[in-house]
Formats: structure tokens, C-alpha cells, sequence
């Protein structure tokens, strides 16, 4: 089977970051032709690709109605435009602990809303529409955090509070990535909040390195992926690629951050050339 593939990125970033450096070379042994476009790039006929990937559209955040509209015009779009919209709104995880699914406890707070209860201990405050750690802050008082709550509001943004895992200080986020909903590999990554965006200003340096994940971690993901599928109403097979970030909470069992179905790293660089063979077979699978 040929066909042609288009990888999408953003215009800061036409080719991503170069953590898929392996990927073209991988289809076009498998018969694609590959090229990069940034999503909102007017010349591009994203409707004669055969398969038209998400990548490193990391500008969506601040433009996620016309991201979504872009979406939704694509009929060849992995992962499917009513995946992009249920996963660029993390109320997904209310979602996904209402179905059973292990998470970090969440409470959404959307602009009007009554004042929130502020935890006990640390927590974390960031926009439900957010991409690369941006708008994130950790606070140790609801006095500390309500200036940044207010400024969310402002912005017309519903923020999501969640308990400060510790773990993450010492172990950081494990991250499990499936392609075609069959597991590839995982890797880790350090605490992020804090530190400073990369040259583009769209996303965070990440300190990545590679990792094999307890049976725990690998079950939990599993659950969150068969949870996702039923309550989209699709089969796992469908996703083309899914990030599962994990991490370890207070009693010692994993809890699921967040699940990562739109324009995540899929950490090629942490893991063996065979990932981006798993990662065309899977694009290879989509069109049969």
C-alpha cells in the first residue's frame, strides 16, 4: 500500500521539534509520501492527503475554535476531529474518573463559579484549554492562587485545580505512548513547573530519558485508553497515537495526568529506531 501523509505542525515550528525525525524516512519505506505543513498554512490541500497526522500544532491553545473548525475540514485526520475536541478541554478527566478511571482528583472551576474550596497542601491551578505547561502555577494557599484563578477568568478560561502530586519531585511523569491502541514504549520526564519555555515560547523544556513502566502503570493506561474508546464511541484501533502520563500518588499507585490524544511529543528520541516503524505500520493500519 502507498499513499501520501501529511505531518502537521504550526508555523513556529513547521517541522516540529525534531523528536519525529525518524518518522518520514519510516513511511516512505512503506510506501508514503511524507511532507510537513503548518495547520493554518492556506496553500496546503489537506483534503487530497490520504492521511493527515497531528503533530506539533502546539499554537491551538490561543486559537482552539479556529483549530477546531481546521479540524473538523480534514477528512483524513489522525486522531479524528471529535477526538481533538473532547481531549483539548481537560474536563476530559472529570469525565474519565466518573467512568472509574484512576486520576489525579480534579475540580473544575469555570468563570461565575462560587469560590472554590482550596486544598490542604500544595496544588496546581491551570487552564482546562492549555497546551505546554503554559498557565500553569503551584500554590500553596488559596490567598497565593486566587490572583491567578482571577486572571484565568479574565481570560474567559475555566481553570482545573488539582492536589500537588510530591512524586513528581523525585520521580517525576512517567509517559506511556500506544500507537493503533497497541503499547510502543514509555519514557520519563522531570518536573516541569517552573521552568522556562523554549526559544519558540510555545511549550516547555522537557528533561526527558527512557523508562520501562511497572505492570500497575501499564494496566491503569490500558483502562484509560478502553475508557476514552467507549465514551467517544470508537474502537482503541482508531487512535493512531496516544500518550498516557502517569504518576505515582500518595499511597504509592499510579494516578492518571492527563491523557494526551492531539499534539503530544511521542518521545521517538527516548526509545529504539523500531518505534517509528510501529508508528508508520500503525498510519498503514488507519487506511486499511
Amino acid at each position: 500500500m502507498s499513499g501520501s501523509a501529511i505531518l502537521v505542525a504550526c508555523s513556529a515550528l513547521p517541522e516540529s521539534d525534531g523528536d519525529e525525525h525518524a518518522v518520514p524516512e519510516a513511511l516512505a519505506d512503506l510506501g508514503f509520501k511524507t511532507r510537513w505543513a503548518a495547520w493554518d498554512d492556506t496553500t496546503v490541500d489537506f483534503g487530497a492527503a490520504d492521511i493527515v497526522v497531528l503533530r506539533a500544532t502546539w499554537d491551538y491553545a490561543e486559537r482552539r475554535d479556529e483549530f477546531l473548525s481546521w479540524a473538523e475540514s480534514v477528512p483524513a485526520l489522525a486522531n479524528a476531529a471529535e477526538v481533538v475536541r473532547w481531549n483539548t478541554d481537560k474536563s476530559y478527566l472529570a469525565e474519565l474518573g466518573d467512568a472509574g478511571v484512576a486520576v489525579v482528583p480534579t475540580t473544575l472551576i469555570a468563570p461565575g463559579d462560587d469560590a472554590p474550596r482550596w486544598p490542604k497542601g500544595d496544588f496546581v491551578l491551570k487552564p482546562a484549554i492549555g497546551a505546554g505547561s503554559q498557565g500553569v502555577g503551584r500554590f500553596a494557599s488559596g490567598e497565593d492562587a486566587a490572583a491567578h484563578l482571577r486572571r484565568l477568568h479574565a481570560e474567559g478560561r475555566t481553570a482545573l485545580m488539582q492536589p500537588y502530586q510530591s512524586s513528581v519531585d523525585t520521580a517525576g511523569e512517567l509517559a506511556l505512548v500506544f500507537f493503533g491502541g497497541v503499547y510502543s514504549h514509555a519514557f520519563s520526564k522531570a518536573a516541569m513547573l517552573g521552568r522556562e519555555l523554549d526559544e519558540s515560547g510555545l511549550y516547555v523544556t522537557e528533561k526527558l530519558a527512557p523508562a520501562q513502566p511497572p505492570a500497575s502503570f501499564r494496566a491503569l493506561a490500558e483502562d484509560a485508553l478502553d475508557a476514552t474508546a467507549a465514551l467517544l464511541g470508537i474502537l482503541r484501533a482508531e487512535l493512531l497515537y496516544a500518550r498516557v502520563d502517569l504518576v505515582t500518588g500518595p499511597d504509592g499507585k499510579p494516578l492518571l495526568l492527563e491523557l494526551e490524544l492531539v499534539e503530544p511529543s511521542l518521545g521517538f528520541r527516548q526509545t529504539d529506531a523500531s518505534a517509528a516503524w510501529r508508528f508508520a505500520s500503525a498510519v498503514r493500519q488507519q487506511l486499511a
